[in-house]
């Protein structure tokens, strides 16, 4: 039985909870099993993605981290965080590189589709960072013309060339460019540069951008309406430690402790439902 499709995630946590303690003894060890046998845990991250992951004095930290943290408390083994980038983290998992995703991943049908989702530790949608000089840019409409920055592979790219083609849609020429770079701290640079006119980003990590440093850049408004939830990423059939880890996620989002980590650090906090679903045909 699958964890979450298109049922509220409460249930199916409980479901795969109980059909993960049913099977264990029929089949071979499962990534759960291994990881409690060795006490040791494996991680991917892409470390380049602040507030939710970055470095600070030579160590991992931020807000996913706060999260792993709690976790890796609750699993009692001894943690192995590695540094992907993103362009290969999904692909990584797919090697068994690492045991699960433990990085910022939008959730698109797409890639619901293919991997198994924990319960979201965040929600956002995208929107366009600008100069803080810069005062002729306030909505999509006036990225016509514009060269557009964001990275690669991620959803804001796919907003990004969704905000372009609405753009040649509605008769315009669209971007005069759609530059994609491995991290957004380099898209960041290139746009305090000039050579970027925008960037498209995540709403939270945006925020903060903003407002670490409100002389160098500002905010251009939305690029798109709806929100999206973001969350860990395991292999499809592991259920049982999607189950491990995503009742951690919700035990924190019900008392309130998801909520104290995104005050410190974004400076607000998110809604997330306890009724959660993941896009139809979702593993």
């Amino acid at each position: 039985m699958t964890l979450w499709t298109r049922r509220p995630f409460v249930a199916a946590l409980a479901l795969a909870l109980l059909a993960g303690g049913a099977s264990s003894a029929a089949r071979a060890e499962t990534t759960l099993q291994h990881i409690l046998a060795t006490k040791k845990l494996t991680v991917g991250t892409e470390v380049a993605f602040p507030p939710f992951e970055f470095m600070r004095d030579g160590k991992i930290t931020g807000y996913g981290k706060d999260i792993l943290d709690a976790v890796v408390a609750d699993l009692g083994v001894e943690l192995n965080q590695l540094d992907v980038p993103f362009q290969g983290i999904l692909a990584g998992l797919d090697a068994k590189k690492f045991d699960f995703v433990a990085t910022s991943v939008g959730v698109t049908p797409e890639r619901a589709a293919k991997y198994a989702f924990t319960f979201p530790i965040a929600v956002s949608s995208e929107v366009i960072v600008k100069r803080a000089d810069e005062t002729a840019l306030t909505a999509v409409k006036d990225l016509e013309g514009k060269t557009v920055g964001t990275q690669l592979g991620t959803t804001t790219e796919q907003e990004a060339r969704k905000a372009d083609a609405a753009l040649k849609t509605a008769g315009g020429m669209g971007f005069a460019d759609l530059k994609l770079y491995p991290s957004f701290p380099e898209a960041y640079q290139a746009l305090a540069s000039g050579e970027l006119d925008a960037v498209v980003q995540s709403a939270p990590n945006a925020a903060v951008l903003v407002k670490e440093k409100p002389g160098v850049f500002g905010l251009a408004g939305p690029v798109s309406q709806s929100q999206r939830y973001i969350a860990w990423v395991c292999r499809p059939g592991d259920d049982d430690l999607r189950a491990r880890i995503s009742s951690v996620i919700k035990t924190m989002n019900d008392n309130g402790k998801l909520a104290e980590l995104q005050k410190n650090w974004f400076g607000f906090t998110m809604t997330i439902p306890d009724n959660v679903t993941l896009p139809p045909g979702a593993l």
